[in-house]
């Protein structure tokens, strides 16, 4: 299938398949008559790489776990490493916004409190 179709059917951003194709990482992507053909191995692929950008990984992280999935079971320490790392920075940031929505709450409860003593905050 062509970068169109992919793009229409798994409803994959055009900018990521490009970057899938700059990467040189397509499995059996062929040009045919100046198209990009996928196949199924690289719609699998495309589906982490999506994966990898919807947990927060920056480009060039998603290429480099990409790298080391393709390098196969050795690389599995390195892959687990970038993912515990990226799920601790998402914890700090979940933390970070609870804190704020504390905050928040106490702005709000310190506001309704003064309505009824009538001074203000």
């Amino acid at each position: 299938m062509t970068i169109d179709e992919a793009s229409t059917r798994y409803n994959i951003p055009l900018d990521i398949l490009r970057e899938y194709e700059s990467w040189g990482l397509c499995g059996a992507v062929k040009k045919v008559m100046g198209a990009w053909q996928y196949d199924d191995q690289d719609i699998e692929r495309l589906s982490m790489i999506m994966t990898l950008h919807d947990i927060g990984f920056l480009n060039d992280e998603v290429e480099s776990y990409m790298r080391l999935s393709l390098e196969g079971e050795s690389t599995e320490a390195q892959r687990l490493h970038m993912l515990n790392k990226r799920r601790s920075a998402t914890l700090d940031e979940i933390h970070f916004r609870e804190m704020q929505l504390d905050r928040m709450d106490y702005l709000r409860h310190k506001i309704r409190e003064s309505n009824k003593g009538g001074s203000r905050l």
